[in-house]
């Protein structure tokens, strides 16, 4: 992948589940719009995804006017359109999201997507790691939702 916009979600899980560095697998450098920056900073100035992120060299917090209104009326976050008006601006990048509904939109404005258990399987086929089972099951267990066939259909293509 050339270039991605990750959400807060995504930053958050890999955080809680010491996986955070999987998104390199995405790209060597990563873009986090401020308006994602800022739902992360709502809990606090102590909050272990904000101290990753901030620590994180290969993650670059963006400034700036996203252009929301060209993602459309949709009622989504503020990060998450963000994300989608930073890929829109940016032809051929990936958005990192969780979200359906913004998953959806991002579908139907033609940019390109992936998920958490995207990431996660791109990780295992680049050798990132060695199992994708423990990781998802540490991303379930920290509150992501995957239904049990999600789960299963994934760690088959991932071989396990």
């Amino acid at each position: 992948m050339t270039e991605a916009a990750v959400d807060a979600s995504s930053l958050i899980l890999l955080v809680r589940t010491a996986h955070l560095h999987l998104l390199k697998s995405l790209a060597p450098q990563l873009v986090v719009p401020e308006p994602v920056l800022e739902e992360i900073r709502a809990k606090g100035v102590e909050d272990a995804t904000l101290r990753a992120v901030e620590a994180s060299p290969w993650l670059s917090v963006i400034q700036g006017s996203f252009e929301q209104e060209r993602v459309g009326g949709l009622t989504l976050g503020k990060g998450e359109s963000a994300v989608l008006a930073w890929a829109l601006s940016h032809p051929g990048a990936f958005a990192v999201l969780d979200d359906q509904r913004a998953r959806s939109h991002a579908l139907s404005l033609q940019i390109p997507v992936i998920g958490t258990l995207g990431v996660v399987l791109r990780a295992k086929r680049l050798g990132m790691i060695p199992l994708a089972r423990p990781v998802v099951e540490s991303l379930v267990a920290e509150g992501m939702y995957l239904s049990k066939s999600v789960v299963e259909g994934a760690l088959a293509l991932a071989g396990e």
